[in-house]
This record gives C-alpha cells, sequence and structure tokens, in this order.
C-alpha cells in the first residue's frame, strides 16, 4: 500500500527554467541548475517561453535563466519580447550571456532583467544570483514568492572590476545626423556621468574632440586647445603614449580630453591610420574613451565605427532628421559597415502625456526601419547655461530631466562593461 501511495506521489515543482536557443551550448549553466535545484527546474525554448510563461503552469517560477550568444543578437526583439512577459508573470531574469555586445545587454538589462552573468559562469556565479533574487527590492516586498522584478541599476558590480571590452578600454562614439541635435552636449555629459558612475571603482575617461573644424566640447568645459593636438593629428604614428598624454587637457580631475584644434583645419588632414594610432593610446590609457565625432561623413568615419562599442546617431523629431538618417543608414549599407552597432538616440523628444508626438517618433523609426534606443527630453534653458558656463548639466543643474535620462544611459553601460569583464575563475 505505502508503495502505491508513492507511486501517485506529486513531483517537484518547476521553479526555475533555462530559456535558450539551444541549452547544450551552456553545459556549465545545466550543471549548475541541478546542483541548484535538483529536478525543479525546466528547459523552454525561446518561443516556448512565450507562451508559457503566460500559462498557469508558470506559478511557481522564481526564475528564468535567458541564455544568449552572439548568434541571437539579431533577434533582440524578441529576447525583450521574453523579458517583458516574464516581469509581467512577475518572474525575475537572470541573463546568461557569452559573446553579447555591450549594446544588446545595455537594451535588454534596460528593458527590466535582474542581474547578469557572463558566460562561462565562474564558480558559484549563479548560487550568488539566486540569493540576490531572494532579497527584497526597494522598498521591501511584501512576499518573497514570486520575487518582483527589481531593477538591473540594483545589481552591484563585482570590485575592482575594470570596465573593458576585450582587454581594451571601451569606446563609445557620438554622431549628429542633423545639426544642433545634441550630438556634443550628449558626449560631454556622458563622459562626466560615466566618470561618476561608481563611487568604489570610478573609470578613467577620455573625451576626444573629432570635430576638427568646429568642435565645442573644449567651450562647454571652459578648456584651452593646444597646438600640441595638431602634431598629433599629423604624425599620431610616429608619437607615443607619453606624447599623447601631454596633449590632453584635465577637467575636474575626472575626465582628460583631447580637444579639437586651436584653428580650423581640413577634416583630411588626418587619415585612418593616424587616427587608429590615436585611439590605440586613448584604449591603452583610460577605461572608457567617448569621441564626439564630426558632422560630415570622412574617409575615417569607417575606422572609428568598425572599433566603436556602441555608436550612438542623435537626431531629432523632425522632417530634415529622417530624410538624414535615411542618407546615413544608405550610405553604411553600400559601405558594409557594422549597422548593428549604431544606436539612435532622439533629442528633445516628446514627454509622457504627448501623445501624438509619440506616435509620430514610431512611424519615424518604423519608416527608417530602426529602433530608437534612447529618448533624451527637452533640457531648458539650462542646458545653454552650462555650455555657457563650460560646466556639465550635473554641476549646475542636477535636477535637470535630459540630464537624468543620460545619467540613466550611463549607469546602464558601466553595469554592463563591469559585468561582462568581471574576472572569472573557468572550470
Amino acid at each position: 500500500m505505502s508503495s502505491g501511495l508513492a507511486l501517485r506521489s506529486e513531483p517537484a515543482p518547476i521553479v526555475a527554467c533555462t530559456v535558450s536557443r539551444n541549452v547544450q551550448s551552456f553545459d556549465l549553466l545545466i550543471e549548475d541548475m541541478e546542483t541548484e535545484l535538483g529536478e525543479g527546474w525546466g528547459d523552454l525554448g525561446f518561443d516556448e517561453a512565450r507562451a508559457f510563461l503566460t500559462q498557469p503552469e508558470a506559478e511557481d517560477l522564481r526564475f528564468i535563466a535567458l541564455a544568449i550568444d552572439a548568434e541571437d543578437e539579431a533577434d533582440i526583439g524578441s529576447l525583450g519580447e521574453i523579458i517583458k512577459t516574464a516581469i509581467q508573470a512577475d518572474v525575475r531574469v537572470i541573463l546568461v550571456a557569452n559573446g553579447v555586445s555591450p549594446a544588446a545587454l545595455h537594451q535588454l538589462l534596460k528593458l527590466g532583467a535582474a542581474d547578469f552573468l557572463p558566460y562561462p559562469l565562474a564558480e558559484g556565479a549563479l548560487h550568488d544570483a539566486i540569493e540576490r533574487l531572494k532579497e527584497p527590492a526597494d522598498p521591501p516586498a511584501v512576499s518573497a514568492a514570486p520575487i518582483p522584478a527589481q531593477p538591473a541599476k540594483d545589481v552591484a558590480p563585482p570590485e575592482n572590476a575594470k570596465p573593458q571590452l576585450g582587454g581594451r578600454g571601451a569606446l563609445f562614439a557620438v554622431q549628429n545626423l542633423a545639426g544642433g541635435t545634441g550630438a556634443s552636449t550628449l558626449a560631454t555629459n556622458l563622459a562626466w556621468e560615466l566618470a561618476h558612475a561608481d563611487k568604489k571603482t570610478s573609470p578613467s575617461v577620455c573625451l576626444m574632440d573629432f570635430d576638427l573644424q568646429f568642435g565645442s566640447i573644449a567651450t562647454y568645459l571652459d578648456l584651452p586647445r593646444r597646438d600640441v593636438v595638431v602634431e598629433m593629428l599629423q604624425d599620431a604614428q610616429s608619437m607615443d603614449v607619453d606624447a599623447f598624454r601631454q596633449a590632453l587637457v584635465g577637467y575636474g580631475d575626472k575626465i582628460s580630453v583631447f580637444t579639437a584644434p586651436p584653428e580650423i583645419l581640413p577634416l583630411d588632414i588626418v587619415g585612418p591610420e593616424d587616427l587608429d594610432a590615436l585611439l590605440n593610446y586613448a584604449q591603452e590609457c583610460f577605461d572608457i574613451v567617448i569621441v564626439d565625432m564630426p558632422r560630415s561623413l570622412v574617409v575615417w568615419t569607417e575606422t572609428i565605427l568598425n572599433r566603436a562599442d556602441i555608436f550612438f546617431a542623435t537626431l531629432e523629431l523632425d522632417l530634415r532628421s529622417a530624410q538624414d538618417a535615411m542618407r546615413f543608414i544608405k550610405a553604411l549599407r553600400s559601405e558594409d559597415l557594422p549597422l548593428e552597432k549604431v544606436q539612435y538616440v532622439l533629442n528633445r523628444a516628446p514627454g509622457l502625456t504627448d501623445l501624438s508626438g509619440k506616435t509620430r517618433a514610431k512611424k519615424m523609426a518604423e519608416s527608417l526601419g530602426v529602433e530608437i534606443s534612447t529618448f533624451l527630453p527637452e533640457g531648458g534653458k539650462q542646458v545653454m547655461a552650462a555650455g555657457d558656463n563650460g560646466q556639465p548639466l550635473a554641476e549646475i543643474a542636477k535636477k535637470n530631466p535630459l540630464r537624468k535620462e543620460i545619467a540613466k544611459l550611463a549607469q546602464g553601460l558601466f553595469t554592463a562593461m563591469v559585468g561582462d569583464t568581471a574576472v572569472t575563475k573557468k572550470r
């Protein structure tokens, strides 16, 4: 009789699932899931996960481990839908990423993934992530299960982690697709916010103004323009790191700036080889390098686009921006350049209550065949005042809505960089 009762006993509830294109590519994850959960976990494909998370059977789920690699970046929209569906079902999401770009990680973390683990997994990394999921969110949750979604910004970066990508300093470029769309403002304030992204492990940041004719970074930070910049631009290959450092000007002991030259110079004064050498010096010396691009596409635009981890393109909600963006996309496609690195930033974006503006922004993105990843609100007169005073927005208008959005962008980038490069103990 007791044997019959045992045969009819209920199986252990499924409290977690791996979600992947092919879980066999993540053998260390399988091993850790079995160690932590025994038989209390399952495996789902991407399409299966979206369907399962809406079913009553998903009520016992505490979290899903979304395992992705570089091949999955082409389907970033579907991955985002999985995260959104999980959050709606009060299921937490742990990203397990192998060779995924910071741009993709930033998008997925921004959508609400609660934690991030680089693959191959470090010893005990999954265990620690599960333990973090048990901690109450801010404000504390009333019950522990199901666990409410926790913003990615609450994930503590490893101590002494250096925000590098592939063993070199991270490189971000900013280019305006129409005049006055805020590229230099974004570059300046993004550099400042990244330099303050973490109080314990502040990254070193280099801001480079490559608008050789009308660059305004020096004005925005009230810095002198040095003649040695011209020498570096003309003959960077024969220079060295020490010479590069001498060409820099510091701002507030937080940012080192390679300003535009004192005089207007032709954009072709620097070639791809010299520019490549300059970027090598910068990435060797600094954790993060931010490049403010010229308005025009030049022969070395390809060099920066190929080297950049993310290439931000700023535009506004008007016809000139749409037309220029279309020409920009067409030019990159004709040269077979990596369009996937481009993230579109809508400056002076419509507010929460501007439904008409939001509809126009959506139609604009659809007509261009792109996704606008960042929306920057109108900053008002304080933006002009900050530029005229030679200070970042954070120093004179900390609560400015534009400053707040740039700070969020910086924090997301820093979180993705630190998570992607945390030192792991491979097994």
